[in-house]
Formats: structure tokens, C-alpha cells, sequence
């Protein structure tokens, strides 16, 4: 039995669109495994900075005072 021209442009129809979600749903899940790389890169270099600020105010909390003296070469 041949289907009608509707069907088939329906069924051809169908096809396509089931194809196009077949590629969106890769691009989705390719979209999200990129972003949660980036989250996760993201939060360890904010530890990274995080951990270097509080060695720099440790550095100036235990760095001499500046003295008001002329440096020797004057």
C-alpha cells in the first residue's frame, strides 16, 4: 500500500524534526559538559586567588614599617 503525498510530506517532515532534536540534544549536552569544565576551573582558580590573598596580607601584616629615614645615597 503507497501512503498519500500528505503522509509523506508529513513522515518527511517528521524525519527532519527528529533529526534537528537529535543535534540539538548533542549540542545540549556538549554545551553543558563545557560549562561545568569551566565551573570547575572557575572555582579552583577563585580558591587560587583567594589563597594568594591571604598570603599578600599576611606578607604586609608582618612587613616592617616604613621608617621616614632619608635612603643612604643621599
Amino acid at each position: 500500500m503507497s501512503e498519500p503525498s500528505e503522509f509523506k510530506t508529513l513522515s518527511e517532515r517528521i524525519d527532519v524534526l527528529e533529526t534537528r532534536l537529535t543535534f540539538q540534544d548533542e549540542t545540549i549536552e556538549t554545551l553543558n559538559q563545557t560549562i561545568t569544565a569551566q565551573w570547575k576551573q572557575i572555582d579552583a582558580l577563585t580558591r587560587q586567588i583567594a589563597a594568594l590573598n591571604e598570603r599578600v596580607q599576611e606578607a604586609e601584616a608582618q612587613a616592617p614599617a616604613p621608617s621616614n629615614e632619608r635612603p643612604p645615597h643621599y
